[in-house]
């Protein structure tokens, strides 16, 4: 797979583009906006296999010594997208990326 960074390395403008297999397809995430410490807004434009615009937010809500963490994704839902819905539960398939997304991240955020 090709990756490339671009634009800051950090915080709004950080660019992360991706190109690699039908298994991955290709896309781009960019910081939209950071609002430290509680909030980060990512677009994410898929590419392939087929175009998406979408937009992702992680709120951080501090709870004593822990922080609670929200992930969420919005975004149009475009009519191939819509079909494939009928035929596969792609909430459960991005579910398992989701929580191991926020596993790796409490990994992290605990060293």
């Amino acid at each position: 797979m090709k990756r490339t960074l671009s634009g800051p390395t950090s915080g709004k403008g950080a660019l992360y583009e991706w190109s690699g297999n039908g298994n991955v397809g290709s896309g781009r995430i960019e910081i939209a906006d950071a609002v430290p410490p509680n909030k980060v807004t990512i677009n994410l434009d898929m590419i392939k296999p087929f175009p998406t615009r979408n937009i992702v937010e992680f709120t951080l809500e501090p709870k004593g010594e822990a922080t609670d963490v929200t992930w969420a994704m919005k975004g149009q839902v475009p009519f191939l997208a819509k079909i494939v819905h009928v035929f596969f539960d792609v909430d459960r398939m991005v579910g398992d990326d989701f929580a191991a997304g926020l596993a790796s991240l409490k990994a992290i955020a605990e060293r």
